[in-house]
């Protein structure tokens, strides 16, 4: 048998696990599971032991179907427990070429120079722009010539707590955890084309509690947020204004919401509501009251993604406009919607690619994340990447550079120099690290560093 892996999505409606065989590169599914979820509110873990289930539970099903036993798993983590910071990393290269083991050092160096706080973890470092020689825009230096190496890298971190309790619930399901993924990146990497990517892309994942949103501009994500609204606040809102039981909202909401604007016919029609006192008698709810519900607060929803991608600084250098998956892509209206806030930008509802035919149900909005995952696992990250176990990865023959603490790497007479060009860089992009109010401040801080490898 081929390498096998599992994606296990734990979002806040449901939880998704995919089994693939990766053949050549490719994933191919075998098996699929899906339980709701429990224990998990708006992406954040509430129960340890009901979210534990609801993993256990998709994951057995998926391996029922699929026919193998496995038990590692590369798992979605919600954007609600992390923040980004952006920060520089800049080495000297006295060997000239510029191989695998320099991008380490340059990206490690970045990583060294973040302003990373006490309570959080790093879950990715990566690298969105390369200098070598002062030479800008550099895609890939691998094999390049240089003997100075710069990188710019976006950092994700994420709340121990948080972290910690994601991991105790995976844990308890009898599951190891092969890799942690931002949700909002491995939604990405699902449902974004190689243009996309390079024009500037924003991808927003509209699930039932939660959208999350990342931008991909130059050679890796610059930018990603969370933000807690999502399908299912229209749900709620549909129960306020009806008085209806929630199952029955969203069975309305399936069947009847929209987004368009209702035609002179639609304004004069009424839907019938069984009654909350009797289930033999119904009552008529004029369609135009749902309409005005469901417009209301899909409109506020995009205008708070609009207001997420101002405060990004990138809205300007989207050329592939907007790309948007998530359950809440299968609305009708959505994308006329979004045109309206956006009018400048390119619109498209996106599925997952790359998924085979075998599972043509896995070609819908809600399984971004997860197919995204199973791509992941398979190798299709960006070009460098430092992971959530610290190991970079590199797409040089899929490969995964193995010593890639900054304290396992060769100790070289340049490395003193390297530190402090990392550090002046620092202060070039102000990550808000507090000056030494003497020079022996850095001084020590470097000679502690180099005490510390050996």
């Amino acid at each position: 048998m081929e390498q096998v892996i599992l994606g296990i999505d734990i979002g806040s409606s449901k939880t998704c696990s995919i089994i693939a065989e990766i053949k050549s590169g490719s994933p191919y599914i075998i098996g699929t599971g899906m339980q709701t979820s429990k224990g998990i509110r708006k992406g954040a873990i509430t129960n340890i032991e009901q979210a534990s289930r609801a993993i256990r539970e998709s994951v057995n099903q998926a391996k029922r179907i699929a026919g193998v036993d496995i038990s590692q798993a590369y798992i979605s983590l919600s954007g609600v427990y992390t923040k980004s910071i952006d920060s520089i990393g800049v080495i000297n290269n006295p060997r000239d070429d510029i191989g695998i083991q320099e991008i380490n050092r340059v990206m490690q160096a970045a990583l060294y120079n973040a302003n990373i706080p006490k309570n959080y973890e790093v879950v990715h470092v990566l690298p969105y722009l390369f200098k070598v020689d002062d030479r800008d825009y550099i895609d890939d230096p691998f094999g390049m010539s240089g003997t100075r190496i710069e990188v710019s890298v976006h950092i994700v971190i994420a709340q121990k707590s948080g972290l910690e309790n994601l991991k105790k619930a995976v844990k308890n399901a009898g599951i190891e955890i092969s890799g942690i993924v931002l949700s909002a990146y491995a939604s990405s990497i699902a449902v974004l084309n190689n243009d996309e990517k390079e024009l500037g892309a924003a991808c927003i994942d509209m699930g039932a509690s939660s959208c999350d949103i990342m931008i991909h501009y130059g050679n890796s994500m610059r930018y990603d947020d969370f933000l807690g609204v999502g399908s299912g606040h229209i749900t709620n809102d549909i129960v306020m204004a009806l008085t209806i039981p929630p199952l029955v909202a969203d069975t309305i909401k399936i069947k009847y919401a929209t987004l368009n604007e209702l035609t002179q016919e639609e304004r004069g029609s009424y839907l019938e509501i069984p009654s909350n006192t009797s289930p033999t008698e119904a009552r008529k709810v004029e369609l135009e009251v749902l309409h005005s519900v469901v417009f209301s607060r899909a409109l506020e929803t995009m205008q708070i993604i609009e207001h997420s991608l101002e405060k990004s600084g990138l809205k300007n250098n989207l050329g592939a406009g907007i790309v948007i998956t998530g359950g809440m892509a299968h609305m009708n209206g959505l994308k006329e919607l979004a045109k309206g806030i956006f009018p400048n930008l390119p619109i498209r509802i996106a599925t997952p690619r790359e998924i085979n035919d075998s599972f043509s149900m896995l070609k819908d909005p809600i399984y971004a994340t997860v197919a995204g995952l199973i791509l992941y696992g398979a190798g299709k990250w960006t070009n460098y990447e430092i992971d959530s176990t610290k190991k970079l990865k590199h797409t040089q023959n899929n490969n995964i550079l193995t010593n890639t603490s900054l304290s396992d790497i060769e100790v070289k007479e340049n490395d003193l120099s390297d530190l402090q060009m990392a550090k002046n860089a620092e202060d070039a992009i102000k990550l808000g690290r507090k000056n030494d109010k003497n020079e022996n401040g850095v001084v020590d801080k470097i000679v502690n560093f180099f005490k510390s490898l050996f």
